[in-house]
């Protein structure tokens, strides 16, 4: 015979493996959408990271310092605000993945907060795609040509 403790130890063990397996299957399905080359082998982020997808499901992983810039506290916000708050499935940030590496190259270059929130106030929930803040920064360009 199996002892009650012994019993209650394998059932908790069992469960959290239960868990853990309904926890890949859902996460293989969300996986479907991304592109082979932006995946990493795993579906779950290294210790440190985190993971989020751009609106046309490209899949970035992320070191958790990055949190502490302000624009993406801002993208998480217009995340917010667009696609509400899901209690399953990615983080979707409301940008495409040129955008998104153009951000995070930003970040890495440790530029200054004048910067970080110069971009910030030119993030707009419509404006938050590649092509239309290549014609801002186009236009920007030729503002600040005519200026001098």
């Amino acid at each position: 015979m199996i002892c009650p403790k012994k019993l209650i130890r394998m059932a908790r063990k069992w469960q959290k493996m239960a868990a853990l397996g309904r926890k890949r299957i859902s996460l293989q399905r969300i996986n479907e959408g991304v592109d082979e080359e932006s995946c990493s082998t795993s579906s779950v982020a290294d210790k440190g990271h985190f993971v989020v997808y751009s609106s046309d499901r490209r899949r970035f992983v992320i070191p958790l310092m990055y949190l502490d810039s302000e624009i993406m506290r801002e993208l998480f916000q217009m995340s917010e605000e667009e696609y509400g708050i899901q209690s399953t499935g990615p983080i979707i940030l409301p940008c495409d993945s040129v955008f998104l590496d153009y951000v995070i190259s930003f970040i890495q270059r440790g530029v200054a907060k004048e910067l970080e929130r110069a971009l910030i106030m030119s993030i707009a929930p419509s404006n938050c795609s590649s092509s239309s803040y290549f014609h801002q920064e186009q236009t920007n360009e030729q503002l600040l040509f005519c200026a001098c």
